[in-house]
């Protein structure tokens, strides 16, 4: 038994596919295979049900996972404890970051990371909250930059600020005149949302949990769409499909001007419209394991966070 066959295992339990879970980890899906093939010759249990179309845990299968994810978690641990002694803010930081902040945090965030701890780089990467969770696990990441909720996996927490929402319109639309809006007004619309998996597709739904299924009104029925970014779905608002709900930090500080924007950029045909009263916020908050022992490292982290411009959110300390 091997600690890259219990990353294995993990990962098909997570996928619930072995072609997915090779390219989680990095290896062909024959050798991922016959790894778990002999992990269970080994063990002689199967540990997962294969179909044509679906791979499924067994009873005894899901209890040898979760003390997988138990060991890759201590063997993670280990390696953290080798490094007390050394300068814990030498040495890359591996940071994970939801698709909804990584492109209007990282810009200021690494250029204030490498200004204030030039020998600790931060080693990137944007992936869905549920895969940063398992990598936070699995040790395969170091912390990361998430929003509320998530599933409690007893990993340490430290807000770092409250985000509010803004709706986006078409600049043709009716609404694009007012100076706020309320969320009932928006459930008459068409919503553009971004596709399952994504966190904040889960806070737009509790604004408007109307469009988590096909509504109907006057006019017939009215399907939300899905698109795969939050850019991606501000092209489609600017077009005129719709409107949608956006994190503050990814509104252009052009949409806050008075000066007059080119009519070649598709941001000149959205406008943003704060919520009347309390508006819907997330808290975005940074994760990481207790066993992590670059407190430094961590701390350092927030700080360049903290330097950051952030427009338009509350900070948390």
């Amino acid at each position: 038994m091997t600690l890259t066959e219990l990353k294995y295992i993990v990962a098909v339990a997570r996928e619930k596919h072995f072609g997915r879970a090779a390219e989680a980890c990095f290896v062909s899906q024959p050798t991922l295979s016959v790894a778990i093939r002999k992990l269970e010759d080994e063990l002689e249990v199967k540990l997962f049900e294969r179909s044509a179309n679906e791979v499924t845990v067994t009873p005894l299968g899901e209890e040898i996972v979760r003390q997988a994810q138990s060991v890759l978690e201590q063997a993670a641990a280990i390696k953290e404890i080798a490094k007390r002694g050394k300068d814990p803010l030498a040495g890359p930081l591996r940071l994970g970051v939801i698709y909804t902040i990584g492109p209007y945090l990282l810009p200021d965030l690494v250029r204030q990371a490498i200004a204030r701890t030039p020998q600790m780089p931060l080693m990137l990467q944007e992936n869905f909250t549920v895969r940063l969770l398992e990598m936070l696990r699995t040790g395969e990441m170091d912390c990361a930059i998430m929003a509320e909720p998530f599933p409690d996996t007893g990993l340490a927490i430290a807000p770092l600020y409250d985000e509010p929402f803004l709706a986006a319109v078409p600049s043709t639309h009716p609404m694009s005149a007012h100076k706020t809006v309320r969320a009932e007004e928006l459930k008459q619309e068409t919503m553009l949302l971004l596709g399952t998996g994504h966190c904040f597709r889960d806070h737009v739904l509790e604004v408007c949990p109307e469009f988590a299924r096909f509504s109907s009104d006057a006019e017939g029925i009215r399907k939300s769409f899905e698109g795969s970014s939050l850019e991606t779905i501000k092209h489609m608002v600017a077009a005129g499909m719709g409107v949608t709900l956006v994190p503050r930090l990814s509104v252009p500080k052009e949409a806050f001007s008075s000066k007059p924007r080119r009519r070649s950029d598709d941001q000149a045909f959205v406008k943003y419209i704060p919520f009347d009263g309390d508006p819907p916020s997330r808290r975005v908050v940074l994760a990481w394991r207790r066993s992590f022992t670059r407190y430094e490292a961590i701390a350092a982290l927030r700080n360049s966070i903290y330097a950051c411009e952030l427009p338009g959110v509350t900070r948390l300390s």
